[in-house]
């Protein structure tokens, strides 16, 4: 634990606790409405950001902040109205987003390729006072949007148009989904870095599923592998001297195949006590399922 005598390990811990509860609070919503590569996007847009910090001297996180949630709303406007265009719409805004945070990082008096590379793949010893700060108060945007209105967000990541009908604001939900997606790759960029932080979003989430159906419980199973592998890539970088980043997500890609080979023997062990359960007079073709609603797929 002499780890913990460092002021900058105590200062990436933390930051890491924070991602590894935030990106797969958002990452759950993001694979229910099938846009599990959204997060990739926004770490492209938020590039442009990081390079306007360093170019106008202010904190590269904040500025970050603000560009991607710029991004994801111009993606989810390009969404609604893109049609036939929209998908080169979207390349030209994430290739766009990359190339403005290069361009703006090395044209900065105190930019540079260390300065990038941090940024793109993470970094444990650059986490500073400031963006531990930054981090805190977004992570607790993050969570408030997640938790408080997870009903609302369940319901529309389902299905939009039921959503709709119900009297739901279909349209400012899906904006919210997507500017607290942009929140979270900013929080998630110091530790993993924006080239990887979409797997944080994705990995735990598809690893939870593989143990339960449940959405309260997959929410659990998800955050509880992130804050895991994100703790356990953090300290495996400082005694190894390897990459954050790439540690973390290779320890939740290990997760996901670790459960999935779990979850074989219980999905069989599952389908033979449901059998036994079903009365004998009913024929498996007959079966009525069962109807549930949204808070039973909710859990609460």
């Amino acid at each position: 634990m002499d780890f913990l005598d460092y002021a900058f390990m105590q200062r990436a811990l933390l930051a890491a606790v924070l991602v590894g509860i935030t990106a797969p609070a958002v990452g759950i919503y993001l694979v229910q409405r099938r846009q599990a590569l959204m997060g990739d996007g926004i770490g492209h847009v938020a590039m442009t950001g990081v390079g306007l910090g360093f170019l106008l001297s202010w904190s590269p996180v904040w500025m970050a902040t603000l560009v991607s949630v710029l991004g994801a709303v111009l993606m989810e406007l390009i969404r609604w109205y893109g049609k036939t265009r929209g998908d080169i719409a979207l390349a030209m805004l994430f290739y766009g987003g990359m190339a403005g945070g290069v361009m703006f990082i090395n044209l900065a008096p105190t930019g540079s390729n260390a300065n990038l590379t941090s940024y793109l793949f993470g970094s444990l010893s650059t986490v500073s006072q400031s963006d531990v700060t930054a981090i805190c108060v977004l992570a607790a945007f993050v969570v408030l949007v997640t938790l408080g209105l997870r009903r609302q967000l369940f319901a529309v990541s389902q299905d939009e148009e039921f959503a709709r009908v119900t009297g739901l604001p279909v349209r400012a939900l899906n904006l919210l989904t997507a500017v607290t997606a942009a929140v979270t790759v900013t929080v998630a960029m110091r530790v993993v870095g924006l080239l990887l932080v979409s797997a944080l979003m994705v990995v735990p989430v598809a690893a939870a599923q593989q143990l339960s159906r449940s959405f309260a419980a997959t929410f659990v199973i998800a955050v509880a592998i992130g804050v895991s592998v994100t703790i356990g890539g953090t300290i495996t970088s400082y005694y190894q001297d390897v990459p954050p980043g790439a540690t973390i997500v290779l320890l939740t890609i290990g997760a996901f195949i670790l459960l999935t080979a779990l979850s074989a023997p219980l999905a069989r062990r599952r389908a033979r006590a449901h059998a036994l359960a079903r009365p004998a007079g009913d024929p498996a073709e007959c079966a009525i399922p069962a109807v549930r609603k949204a808070g039973d797929e909710l859990g609460v």
